[in-house]
């Protein structure tokens, strides 16, 4: 009985909750029915490129860039972190739109991106912009100095 229980409370579970996005050597990427995103990192050097994500999306959010996910949770023992969603893959994009918005991305936030493709690059219909996501190879620059970062 505990068994058949188990059984359906995971069927459920499965159905209701995380639905796969992309199971790859690096990395899982799971979104759940509130829409937030779930990754977890692995593989080589996944301890670092977890910080690296992280250290981005958090300077990325100081910064005020508003086409990139939000941080919501962080998990570091677990190499695992949960963010908003940005949309869908934007499969249509080409490469010269891509390297704007990659080049934009670093103008304006400071933000080398360092795997600027575009297949990280997704287009949320919801406000109606191009998004820029999978931060765990970029690099922090200084903020340019048309920034305005408030002081806290």
């Amino acid at each position: 009985m505990r068994d058949r229980a188990s059984a359906a409370l995971f069927g459920r579970c499965s159905k209701m909750g995380l639905e796969p996005l992309k199971d790859g050597i690096r990395s899982n990427v799971r979104i759940d029915f509130y829409g937030h995103v779930h990754k977890r990192l692995r593989g080589t050097d996944a301890d670092k490129r977890y910080a690296m994500e992280v250290a981005v999306l958090k300077v990325l959010e100081e910064r005020g860039c508003p086409y990139v996910p939000r941080l919501v949770e962080e998990h570091p023992e677990e190499l695992y972190f949960v963010s908003t969603n940005c949309g869908k893959l934007a499969t249509q994009i080409s490469k010269e739109k891509a390297d704007k918005l990659f080049a934009k991305l670093e103008r304006e936030y400071g933000i080398r991106h360092l795997d600027a493709e575009p297949r990280n690059i997704t287009y949320n219909d919801k406000i109606g912009c191009f998004c820029i996501i999978d931060f765990e190879l970029a690099e922090i620059l200084p903020p340019p100095p048309s920034l305005s970062v408030p002081e806290i």
